[in-house]
């Protein structure tokens, strides 16, 4: 089990501060993987945005034990004290994953830990963001943004796919899922899907032609699809096809199904015992050596280590 520590502070807001406790913490009917704790330079009473107080019990001293320490907002223009400060670098430099949901990306960016990299924030505040750290990359162009051993999201919605990406990384996909369905949101949105897409959906879900054909595409994952076979299928030429799902999804077609492939053999690895050969078959790969290529490539590990990693711990969800 792994320990989280989870900053809050005076005048947070409540929605930031219950995403990583919701996605990592206690569920009903079933034990967490984690063990969360909320924790705040003073402990105590305090205020949030909401017009309601919360009382924390712990200090900064469960960072010095944590696995994973969330940062889960801040405020821009609010100067993190020293002791805050030192507690998350030397978290950080003790090997815990720092994680800065939405605009604790600032935290992020103050402590130092990402000195040179990248940072993802609200697309809100990515300018500022940028005139205080000029030695960052922030991005405000992707969901989220994992180097390892910090990991930050865009605002809101974002941080629930940051957290469920958590929960995938040292899970794996099975318990994500299972995650995701009790909080009724999406299994998995990748990082790289774009923050803000400028297309209105459609007021009539039935409307929604790149829906259907993520439906039709999720049916055959076990088949190769064609882009002109797939845009058919919904009534479309290949070209508005290519158009309308990126402006859907902010991402092409082929990454969108290459990701719903890999998350199939994942999920099989993890709760079968069929051979690879039969989980790349199943998954639409078509050989063990072209699912051992994307594994390596988008996920950095082979099938047989992901198996050995995830297989028992999902039999036991």
């Amino acid at each position: 089990m792994r320990t989280v520590a989870v900053l809050a502070y005076d005048g947070m807001s409540p929605f930031h501060l219950s995403v990583p406790c919701l996605v990592l913490g206690e569920r009903r009917g079933r034990a967490t993987a984690y063990d969360v704790l909320v924790c705040a330079e003073q402990p105590g009473s305090m205020r949030t945005n909401a017009g309601f107080g919360i009382s924390v019990d712990h200090g900064l001293e469960v960072m010095e034990r944590a696995d994973v320490v969330v940062l889960p907002s801040w405020e821009p223009g609010l100067q993190a004290s020293d002791v805050l400060l030192d507690a998350i670098q030397r978290a950080h430099a003790r090997g815990a994953t720092v994680v800065g949901l939405c605009i604790g990306a600032f935290l992020v960016a103050e402590s130092g830990i990402a000195a040179g990299r990248e940072v993802v924030t609200h697309w809100r505040w990515a300018d500022e963001l940028r005139a205080q750290h000029s030695e960052l990359d922030v991005r405000a162009d992707v969901l989220w943004s994992d180097l390892g051993d910090v990991i930050t999201s865009a605002g809101t919605a974002a941080s629930l796919d940051c957290c469920l990406h958590l929960v995938r990384t040292h899970h794996g996909v099975e318990m994500a899922e299972k995650v995701a369905r009790d909080i009724v949101v999406a299994p998995h949105r990748s990082g790289s899907q774009a923050q803000y897409i400028p297309v209105p959906v459609p007021p009539d879900p039935s409307d929604d032609v790149i829906e259907k054909a993520m439906v039709w595409a999720r049916a055959r994952l076990d088949q190769p699809v064609s882009l002109d076979e797939w845009a058919g299928a919904v009534a479309l030429s290949r070209r508005t096809f290519t158009r309308q799902f990126r402006a859907r999804t902010g991402s092409s077609g082929q990454a969108w199904l290459l990701r719903q492939r890999l998350d199939r053999a994942r999920l099989l690895l993890e709760t079968t015992d069929l051979p690879v050969e039969r989980v790349a078959a199943s998954s639409g790969f078509g050989s063990s050596d072209a699912l051992r290529h994307h594994f390596h490539s988008l996920l950095g590990t082979t099938p047989q280590r992901h198996r050995q990693e995830f297989y028992s711990s999902t039999s036991r969800m």
